[in-house]
């Protein structure tokens, strides 16, 4: 709850002063978790839903002054990926990696720099008609 919840309220919260006078944009970093029940992540699940319902929230208290969207990865081939995998599953890395692989209907983890895109894209000018939007990049696992 702290990291997932209080750390993007209260960063939001004192930033908002500076969002508003700048028009600024605010991309949160939500989870396909917080839209779907993943089986044995009760916490992590709750924590990523609330982090969707200030980024709705948010946009619709402020939708001329900022925007305000959410990021829902599914599973990222990252270092934290990588920490679990071995702490959880050392005895079966490749097998669990696998598994992992699998889950997205398009067969493989998604890339840090492919959440990174959509991040740019939700900042930029380009994407002015984007508010309050909770966009999936999930390989297709939220769809299947």
């Amino acid at each position: 709850m702290k990291v997932n919840v209080t750390g993007p309220f209260l960063i939001t919260k004192y930033a908002m002063p500076l969002l508003l006078a700048s028009g600024g944009k605010v991309v949160n970093i939500g989870s396909v978790a917080g839209l779907i029940g993943v089986k044995r992540r009760y916490a992590y699940c709750a924590t990523k839903g609330a982090v969707i319902a200030m980024t709705r929230q948010l946009a619709v208290d402020y939708p001329t002054q900022i925007r305000v969207n959410a990021i829902c990865p599914g599973t990222v081939d990252s270092p934290f990926v990588a920490q679990y995998l071995q702490k959880y599953h050392s005895h079966e890395i490749e097998k669990t990696r696998a598994e992992l692989n699998t889950r997205q209907p398009i067969g493989r983890l998604g890339k840090p720099d492919e959440i990174a895109h959509l991040a740019l894209y939700l900042a930029s000018d380009e994407a002015a008609f984007v508010n309050g939007s909770v966009i999936t990049i999930d390989g297709g696992w939220t769809a299947a």
